[in-house]
């Protein structure tokens, strides 16, 4: 079964967490991609991120990101030449 859209925008935002900060969260403003805006109520909502704006990344939601940004690497063009 494919990504729907809405769980390809919810990934696009897990994406942009820097993990490497717990401290360093996101703030989707009122003028953002409306697509945006609406992944992060989604992902609020699961409980993947602390804020319906945004905010800090979750336990689940740490996770969540860890795991899409494995993958995002996984499937770039740098990963294949590396292997």
């Amino acid at each position: 079964m494919p990504y729907s859209p809405e769980q390809m925008h919810e990934l696009d935002v897990l994406i942009r967490y820097n993990l490497d900060s717990a401290y360093q969260g996101i703030k989707v403003h009122h003028t953002a991609n409306p697509e945006i805006i609406e992944a992060v109520k989604r992902l609020h909502a699961k409980g993947l991120i602390t804020q319906v704006d945004g905010g800090y990344l979750t336990d689940l939601g740490i996770k969540a990101a860890e795991h899409a940004q494995t993958l995002l690497l996984m499937l770039g063009p740098a990963y294949e030449k590396a292997s």
